[in-house]
């Protein structure tokens, strides 16, 4: 099953967030909220997720 980690508030956000991960062995997702609202869903394997949390803050905190 998969869960979303993170919304980002931009499209360009989302993919920079998706290839980190996707680079760091995770398989990730990126799903459209709302065409409206411009905001997209990071998601990943429930099975994975206390991993990507760790490797997520760091990608955000730099």
């Amino acid at each position: 099953m998969w869960t979303v980690i993170y919304i980002a508030p931009t499209v360009k956000i989302a993919e920079r967030i998706k290839q980190r991960l996707t680079e760091e062995g995770f398989l990730v997702q990126i799903r459209a909220i709302s065409l409206n609202k411009n905001q997209f869903e990071i998601l990943v394997p429930e099975g994975e997720l206390e991993e990507v949390q760790d490797v997520l803050n760091s990608i955000l905190h730099r």
